[in-house]
């Protein structure tokens, strides 16, 4: 067999391993009466699959569908940053001179974020928005009775269930009102010897409209006080700014706060725009307890996930908003993708169109923006072209037409993004 030079540079159990693999095939092939390859073609088989263990299967991607928030390609864009080469002061406290605590290097972050006149907010994260839920009934309520609405048992992505993350944990469902109506009466009737938590589910994923009504969060926290029971909020998309005048509402994660809510939680890869990481923030005996938990440990944050999320939640606080891509990107106005799209493709026709949020969040809103059409009658066939370029293109076909949204697209990738559009041609 005629193996290439480039064979001797990957180890000689893995190359035996793949002309094994390729030899066996072909073999199996064969019997089964299908026809057989000469030795070029199984050696130039085998040298691709080699190849193939060079080749990453994580890649960047460019995201032309103006979809911020996008689940298959990551949810929340990353800044910039520099990960730490190898040791930090994880667990370690420079100023004492001994062990120390990793929830250290975000806690003031967010208690400037979150800040409430004269209560202390505690915080800690853990890997998932479903991790820090979890964790929360666990510790809270595992054996004894959690009081929620009906119209607030969702589902979120992939077939996650509120229901049975809490039947998970331990706790034990108790529903109450109907799916568009509940009243703090039905909280106040639910409340019994075994209850021991109320809990809060912000439908971050769809709403529902017409013939509605639910308890002010406030009512609900001061029935909570009155009972001497907490009150946990899962908000979900973790709005941490006000973003009403970009034209997007969503509830703030403060408000919640500052309504007497005793915990909270929400995803870090969302509104927030940092790394995937499930936060918990609130009154600080119940974060000490979480924190306690053995469950912790296991679904804490690793060094590089802190790491980022604290270059995140520092520039939130700091105002940098042009260093949070997703916030960057939701502050764009339509006139100025439209002003980029002419620049770029000043031969393209360009319509109105709106860019969405994702990533489960923000139901129903849109932001307005301009949309570049490509040229072409095969927009299946363009996809596909874009898809498989260089730096591969993600965009939208939208009534029968490929278009690409700029407001989610970098401009470092802008090069890469006219060339992939030439293979259009």
């Amino acid at each position: 067999m005629h193996c290439g030079p480039s064979v001797a540079t990957f180890p000689h159990a893995l190359v035996v391993r793949e002309i094994r693999a390729v030899i066996d095939e072909a073999r199996s092939s064969i019997l089964s009466g299908g026809s057989g390859a000469d030795l070029d073609t199984l050696a130039q088989i085998a040298i691709g699959r080699l190849g193939d263990f060079e080749r990453p299967s994580l890649r960047p991607v460019i995201n032309a569908t103006g979809v911020v928030i996008h689940t298959n390609l990551g949810r929340a864009p990353l800044g910039a940053w520099n990960p730490i080469a190898g040791y930090s002061n994880l667990e370690y406290d420079l100023e004492a001179g001994r062990r120390g605590k990793r929830d250290a290097h975000l806690e003031t972050l967010f208690e400037a974020l979150l800040d409430r006149p004269a209560i202390a907010v505690s915080t800690l994260a853990v890997n998932n928005g479903a991790a820090a839920t979890f964790l929360a009934l666990h510790e809270l309520a595992a054996g004894f009775e959690v009081i929620v609405s009906r119209g607030e048992l969702i589902e979120i992505g992939d077939g996650f269930r509120i229901p049975d993350i809490l039947s998970r944990s331990g706790a034990i469902l108790r529903e109450v009102g109907t799916t568009n109506r509940t009243r703090l009466e039905d909280y106040i009737d639910a409340i019994n010897e075994r209850t021991r938590l109320i809990l809060r589910v912000h439908p971050s994923n769809f709403h529902i409209t017409g013939f509605t009504v639910k308890p002010e969060l406030a009512a609900l926290t001061a029935l909570g006080r009155e009972r001497g029971m907490p009150v946990y909020e899962d908000l979900g998309s973790g709005n941490v700014v006000d973003l009403r005048p970009f034209g997007v509402h969503e509830p703030l994660v403060s408000d919640s706060l500052k309504a007497g809510v005793n915990l909270v939680s929400f995803s870090g890869d969302k509104l927030l725009g940092g790394p995937q990481a499930g936060v918990l923030a609130g009154d600080p005996n119940l974060v000490q307890r979480l924190r306690r938990n053995p469950l912790f440990r296991a679904l804490r944050l690793d060094k590089l996930i802190y790491q980022s999320l604290e270059n995140t939640v520092r520039n939130v606080v700091l105002e940098r908003w042009n260093q949070i891509p997703a916030l960057q990107m939701i502050r764009q106005s339509a006139e100025e993708i439209g002003e980029r799209a002419k620049r770029l493709f000043p031969e393209a026709e360009l319509i109105p169109g709106e860019s969405v949020i994702g990533g489960g969040s923000t139901p129903d809103q849109s932001i307005p923006t301009i949309l570049v059409v490509a040229a072409t009658r095969d927009v299946n066939r363009a996809e596909r072209a874009l898809r498989h370029a260089a730096t591969p293109v993600i965009g939208r076909i939208a009534d029968d037409k490929f278009v690409l949204d700029l407001r989610t697209v970098f401009a470092e990738e802008e090069v890469a993004l006219v060339d992939a559009m030439g293979l259009l041609g």
